[in-house]
């Protein structure tokens, strides 16, 4: 691109977009990229400031800001992204579908890592809805050197960076257990609000099974359950280390096999994850500790969005959460809009 004085820029391309903003009324593009500026223009561009003007130079070694960020966005966009068009260098990225924000982290710190090179987004496992803002796109400089974008390919590997996993309409089995709620000397009020969030992601419930403090009826409730096709078991009460709480001893007599009894998630930190090998299905089994039943949001809604998407739960994505894993329990709740989980 060559720079020249405005007054003297009739008949010349404009090789970038050149913004008006006026404060309370507007924000938007007075004159776009590829513009042949006329004489009446010139008293406009002046009014905007613009005394001197970029003017386009085509070379076969250099990319214009808007071509760069095309080359951005299809390093990033993979499975259910939409992707906006070029405006002012930015190609933005938004989610087809509710679902799961999957970003392979490492690829894009490398990517952004080369000169000149920016990719923002949001955080990673975070749970959107249709149409929700994922990334943005864009280079620093109005034209950037072809060899720089091969290197951002180059460091972004051979799969896409940004993805939604939708969330699958899986069907729920819960068991109760508690004999003070079995034998009715108590109400029930947390199955109420597990069946909610199970709810909230598009699931169903398909059977549920209340126990006492009986290890053996545990074990049972859950193989019917099973039996019966679920393909999430869930079970609410008895996840402490009191001796009359029986429920993770009975997940693991049952065939589970635990990932783990325990996780760096407050509130939430007696929590049991794993898995059932039935008929060749992996059933995911959550143990869900009482802090579920009052807290609004706990290591079941981190996790809950991880199952529904169809994403392994393994013990470096629940070690992982220490730093993020604590909930300031803020009194007007955000999440996921917060660093909780993150």
């Amino acid at each position: 691109m060559k720079l020249i004085d405005t007054v003297n820029a009739e008949g010349h391309v404009l090789c970038h977009d050149i913004t008006v903003i006026i404060k309370g009324v507007k924000k938007g593009v007075a004159f776009k990229k590829g513009h042949v500026v006329r004489k009446e223009d010139i008293p406009e561009l002046l009014k905007l400031g613009k005394d001197h003007l970029y003017i386009w130079e085509k070379e076969d070694n250099m990319l214009h800001e808007d071509e760069a960020a095309a080359i951005l966005r299809d390093i990033c966009q993979g499975e259910n992204v939409l992707a906006g068009e070029p405006s002012e260098g930015k190609i933005e990225l938004t989610a087809a579908c509710d679902g799961l924000l999957v970003i392979d982290s490492e690829h894009l710190r490398a990517v952004n890592h080369v000169e000149q090179i920016t990719i923002a987004s949001r955080h990673g496992m975070t749970p959107v809805k249709k149409g929700d803002k994922l990334a943005g796109t864009r280079v620093i400089p109005l034209v950037i050197e072809k060899e720089k974008m091969d290197e951002a390919r180059q460091a972004a590997g051979d799969k896409p960076l940004i993805s939604v996993k939708p969330f699958r309409p899986l069907k729920a089995g819960i068991v109760t257990t508690g004999s003070e709620v079995y034998y009715g000397r108590i109400q029930d009020t947390f199955t109420p609000v597990v069946e909610g969030k199970v709810k909230e992601l598009g699931m169903t419930v398909m059977g549920h099974e209340k126990c006492p403090d009986d290890r053996q009826m545990i074990i049972d409730a859950i193989h019917k359950l099973l039996d019966g096709g679920a393909e999430l078991i869930l079970t609410t009460g008895g996840m402490s280390v009191d001796p009359d709480d029986k429920t993770p001893g009975a997940i693991r007599e049952a065939g589970a096999r635990v990932v783990t009894y325990g996780a760096p998630v407050l509130p939430g930190a007696m929590m049991l994850i794993g898995y059932f090998d039935h008929n060749g299905r992996q059933v995911p089994v959550l143990g869900l500790p009482g802090c579920v039943m009052y807290a609004r949001r706990t290591i079941f809604d981190l996790m809950l969005v991880r199952v529904a998407a169809g994403i392994e739960i393994t013990r470096d994505t629940v070690t992982n959460l220490g730093e993020g894993g604590l909930c300031l329990n803020c009194d007007i709740c955000t999440y996921p809009n917060c660093g909780f989980g993150k």
